[in-house]
C-alpha cells in the first residue's frame, strides 16, 4: 500500500516543494489520502492506499509526540496484531488499529532490529525527534521498492525513480554498468544501481541509518543460504511435501489480512491455482479471481483461459476474464512504460497494467504467484546447472540476452567497456555460501533476478492503479524452507517437482501436469504492424539518435528481422532496445 518519499538535508532545511513534487508522482500508489510532516532538515511525504484501519487514525506521516517519532511506511506487516499484543504488554498505548502504528511502536521498543520481527513486505523511514536520526529499511526479499538520490548534503528517497526525477537536480547520465546489466539480464539491474547514475536503490534486507551530521550506517539484517542442511538429512520426499503445503497454507492465510475486499490474479498456472485452492480449502467462498488474455500472433496463443476456467469452476470463484485486443494493447503501452520505476522489457508489464486497471474496480488487494519459480526451481535453465563444473559460463549461456561480443555490436563505444554482467555473476558465485552450481544459481535468482524483474514489475503495474499485490511465495519463512530442499527435488521433471507434488492434495491434475506457460503478450514478442510502427518511431526520434546509446547498424538489423533476433528466453531483442529508449523519452530524459 502507499507511496513514501522524503528529504534529509544535513546542512539546512528540507525543501517542501521537492517533496510535494515527489508526492504528486506517487499519487496513483496511494490515491486515498496524503500528508507531509517534517522538522528542520527532515521532511516526509506520504500517499495513502487505505487497506488496514480505514479511519483517519491510520493517516501518514504518522507522528507519536509522546515517543518523539514520526514514520512513513509502505507495505503490510502480516503479524501486526500479534506484535501489537506484545507491545501492549510492554505498556505501549495505541491510538489506531493500523499496522503503521505497530511499526512505529516496534521501532521504539526494539530499534532497527524491529525488522527481524516483521512478517511482511515493507519499506519505511523513521525520524527520531530528539536525536535527529533517520532510519530507512527495506523488506527481506525486496518486494517493496526504495530509491534514493544524493546531491551534496541532501538525501532524497522515494518509492519510485520517477518521483525523484520530479524533485529535480538528478544526474540523468546513463550508467554504463547498469546498461550492461540491462542488456544482459532481461533488463534486471542489481541494487544499488539503476540505469541512471544519479539514482540508486536500497538493497533488500537492509537498514540505512543517518545521523544529523550526515554519517551513515548500512546493515544487512537477513540472508539466505540455499542448499541442504545436515539436520534435514533424514527427511523424506513425503516430509518435504507436507512441509511445503503447510508453510504455503500459512503464507496464503497471512496475506488475507485486510479491512477491504481481496482477490487473486489467476493466470491458469500452478502457482496462482494453488493459492486459490488453499483459500477455498480454508473455507473462503465467493473469492474474486481475475484473468487476462490477448490476441494470438504468429501462432503464439495469447491466453490460458482453459486452465484458469478449470480452477474457477472447481472452486466456484467469482471469476472475471479480461480479453484485450491488439488495439487496446498498443494504446496502453505508453502508460505501462510510464508506470515503470525502471525500464522493464518483459512484455507482460502491459498485461499486468491492463489487468490491474480492471481488478482495481473490484478489490484493493490481490494475491499473485510471483516467486514460485525462483524458490522451487521452475525455470528452463536450472537443469543445465545441475552438476555444472562452470556455472558462470553455463548460467550466462542459458540466461543472458546477449553475450559481450554482441554487446559491442549493440552499443556505441562510449557505452560499452568491460564484461560487467559476467564479472558480476562470477563474483556472486565465488562469494555465495551455497555449495553446488544449481544452489548458487537459485541463490542468485532469488536475491537478484527475482527482485529486479518479476517482483518489481508486478509492484509497478498494480500500484499504478492503487492495487496492492501480495506474493505468498515470497513469505520469507516459506523461502527459507524451500532453500533447504535438495535441488533435485525442485528441478526434477521440468521444474517445481516438490511444489507440484505438494499441490496434488488440492489442485486438479490437469492444471499441475500441463506444459509450463508464461504470461503471454504475443504482439510484443513478434513485433509487426502498428507495434512495429511504435518501435520504429521511438528509435527514429531525434532524442534517441542524439543520445547515441545503440549502434544504428545493430538497430537496423533488429528492425529488419525482429522474429530472428529473440533472446534465449524467447523475448524480443528489438523490444528491449526500444523499451529503454521509450522509457527515457517518457520521463523527459
Amino acid at each position: 500500500m502507499c507511496g513514501i518519499c522524503g528529504e534529509i538535508n544535513f546542512g539546512g532545511t528540507a525543501d517542501p516543494n521537492a517533496v510535494r513534487a515527489m508526492m504528486e508522482v506517487l499519487r496513483p500508489r496511494g490515491p486515498d489520502a496524503g500528508g507531509l510532516h517534517g522538522q528542520g532538515g527532515v521532511l516526509f511525504g506520504h500517499c495513502r492506499l487505505k487497506i488496514i484501519d480505514l479511519s483517519e487514525a491510520g493517516q501518514q506521516p504518522m507522528v507519536d509526540a509522546e515517543l518523539g517519532l514520526s514514520v512513513v511506511f509502505n507495505g503490510c506487516i502480516y503479524n501486526y496484531k500479534d506484535l501489537r499484543e506484545e507491545l501492549v504488554a510492554k505498556g505501549y498505548r495505541f491510538f489506531s488499529t493500523s499496522d503503521t502504528e505497530v511499526v512505529l511502536k516496534a521501532f521504539h521498543a526494539w530499534g532497527r532490529d524491529c525488522v527481524k520481527r516483521f512478517l511482511g513486505m515493507f519499506v519505511f523511514a523513521v525520524h527520531e525527534r530528539d536525536t535527529g536520526r533517520v532510519t530507512l529499511a527495506r523488506d527481506r526479499l525486496g518486494i517493496k521498492p526504495l530509491y534514493y538520490a544524493e546531491t551534496g548534503k541532501r538525501f532524497r528517497f522515494a518509492s519510485s525513480l520517477p518521483a525523484l526525477l520530479a524533485a529535480g537536480d538528478v544526474d540523468t547520465t546513463i550508467d554504463k554498468v547498469a546498461l550492461h546489466h540491462y542488456m544482459s539480464w532481461h533488463a534486471g539491474v542489481p541494487a544499488p544501481l539503476t540505469i541512471l547514475k544519479g539514482v540508486r536503490k536500497v538493497h533488500p534486507a537492509t537498514t540505512l541509518t543517518f545521523e544529523p551530521d550526515g554519517s551513515r550506517r548500512e546493515e544487512t539484517y537477513w540472508s539466505l543460504v540455499v542448499g541442504p542442511r545436515e539436520e534435514d538429512r533424514h527427511r523424506t520426499e513425503a516430509d518435504w511435501r507436507a512441509a511445503v503445503l503447510d508453510s504455503l497454507t500459512t503464507a496464503v492465510a497471512r496475506r488475507q489480512i485486510a479491512d477491504v475486499p481481496t482477490g487473486v490474479l489467476l493466470s491458469g498456472g500452478l502457482d496462482s491455482s494453488v493459492i486459490v485452492a488453499l483459500l477455498a480449502k480454508s473455507g473462503q467462498s465467493g473469492l474474486k479471481t481475475f484473468s487476462v488474455g490477448f490476441d494470438a500472433v504468429n501462432g503464439v496463443e495469447g491466453d490460458e483461459f482453459k486452465y484458469s476456467d478449470i480452477i474457477a469452476e472447481r472452486f466456484e470463484t467469482d471469476h472475471a476474464k479480461l480479453i484485450v485486443d491488439g488495439s487496446r494493447t498498443l494504446e496502453a503501452l505508453p502508460a505501462a512504460i510510464h508506470a515503470m520505476a525502471e525500464p522493464q522489457m518483459s512484455h507482460d508489464a502491459v498485461a499486468f497494467l491492463l489487468l490491474s486497471q480492471e481488478v482495481a474496480k473490484h478489490v484493493k488487494v490481490i494475491q499473485s504467484g510471483q516467486g514460485a519459480d525462483e524458490a522451487f526451481g521452475g525455470y528452463h535453465w536450472y537443469p543445465k546447472l545441475m552438476g555444472s563444473t562452470d556455472p558462470t559460463t553455463d548460467y550466462a549461456n542459458a540466461y543472458f540476452d546477449r553475450d559481450h561480443a554482441e554487446m559491442r555490436e549493440a552499443l556505441t563505444p562510449d557505452f560499452v567497456d568491460e564484461d560487467y554482467s559476467r564479472d558480476f555473476i562470477a563474483r556472486f558465485f565465488a562469494d555465495s555460501q551455497s555449495a553446488s552450481a544449481i544452489d548458487k544459481t537459485l541463490d542468485l535468482d532469488q536475491r537478484i533476478m527475482l527482485v529486479d524483474d518479476p517482483v518489481k514489475r508486478v509492484d509497478n503495474m498494480t500500484m499504478a492503479w492503487g492495487l496492492e499485490a501480495r506474493v505468498p511465495f515470497l513469505d520469507h519463512e516459506l523461502v527459507e524452507l524451500a532453500a533447504r530442499i535438495p535441488a533435485e527435488l525442485k528441478v526434477r521433471d521440468g521444474g517445481k517437482y516438490i511444489l507440484k507434488e505438494a499441490a496434488r492434495a488440492v489442485v486438479p491434475a490437469e492444471v499441475i501436469d500441463r506444459p509450463k506457460g508464461y504470461f503471454p503478450v504475443p504482439a510484443l514478442k513478434h513485433i509487426r504492424g502498428p507495434f512495429m510502427e511504435f518501435v520504429r518511431d521511438v528509435l527514429d526520434r531525434p532524442a534517441a539518435r542524439e543520445r547515441g546509446i545503440f549502434n544504428r547498424t545493430y538497430v537496423d538489423r533488429l528492425l529488419a528481422d525482429p522474429d530472428g533476433t529473440l533472446t534465449p528466453k524467447g523475448n524480443s531483442k528489438l523490444w528491449q532496445v526500444a523499451l529503454l529508449e521509450a522509457w527515457l523519452q517518457s520521463h523527459g530524459i
